[in-house]
């Protein structure tokens, strides 16, 4: 099974709800199957991969932290090793592929984790409010890569990134909207889906990936855009948005 059954079961009220509230992404939802989201633990190595990998593509983001990870025993970057690495040899980093930047923020963001600025025991429990607001404070992580890691990571039912590009482009393609729409038609959408925000955003990205494909099912409605979600959005207003239809 391409799934893990506790996975699928773990969000079938989420799936319920959904279908129910919005009959457009009730057929994303038939379309992709069970949502395969499930938590991370390993918090500073997400973290450490979201930094690596601004700005930069798929593949050169993974050669680079392929690169990375050689640096330490057992291919396991720690804040203390990765402290450990730069204080023995300063330019580690930049032959890896990390900017001068970048690996700067590598840096802050061990310090944050040795010195408990971000409270890993504690973060499973803090409010989505809080953990945005620890992870901004480090250099080179913005509240997209913190709403990411709720979502991936930390698995928050109720998450809704409106300045992620690819949840605009799949609200733009599956509601047939003729604009790119901004937070407001984003916002009214989503409120049916309340609260498992986070989950209607997975099925957007994988919805629209799925339909993009040369397999994807040609009576629907929907169009595909990128699977992955995008950092960057566009501020341009859109039309104004039909409600989710109850079934």
């Amino acid at each position: 099974m391409w799934f893990n059954r506790q996975t699928a079961n773990q969000w079938k009220p989420a799936i319920e709800h959904l279908r129910r509230a919005d009959l457009r992404l009730s057929e994303i939802i038939d379309l992709v199957g069970p949502c395969t989201l499930s938590p991370r633990k390993d918090y500073f190595v997400v973290l450490c991969k979201a930094i690596l990998s601004q700005q930069v593509s798929t593949k050169a983001a993974a050669a680079m932290f392929a690169r990375f990870q050689g640096l330490f025993p057992r291919q396991r970057p720690t804040p203390q090793r990765v402290l450990d690495v730069i204080d023995g040899d300063a330019e580690c980093l930049r032959r890896c592929g990390f900017s001068r930047q970048k690996a700067l923020y590598v840096a802050d963001l061990s310090k944050h984790f040795l010195t408990s600025a971000i409270p890993t025991r504690r973060l499973a429990s803090m409010s989505d409010d809080q953990v945005i607001e620890v992870l901004v404070k480090v250099k080179g992580i913005g509240r997209w890569t913190a709403e990411m890691f709720l979502i991936f990571t930390l698995n928050r039912p109720d998450v809704l990134p409106l300045d992620d590009l690819g949840l605009q482009k799949g609200v733009q393609r599956i509601y047939g909207l003729r604009k790119h729409p901004g937070a407001a038609t984003i916002t009214k959408i989503a409120n049916a889906w309340k609260p498992y925000r986070s989950i209607g955003t997975w099925y957007m990205w994988r919805g629209l990936s799925k339909l993009r494909s040369p397999d994807a099912a040609t009576t629907t409605s929907a169009g595909g855009v990128a699977e992955t979600p995008s950092r960057r959005s566009r501020s341009s207003r859109g039309s104004p948005a039909p409600a989710p239809r109850s079934r």
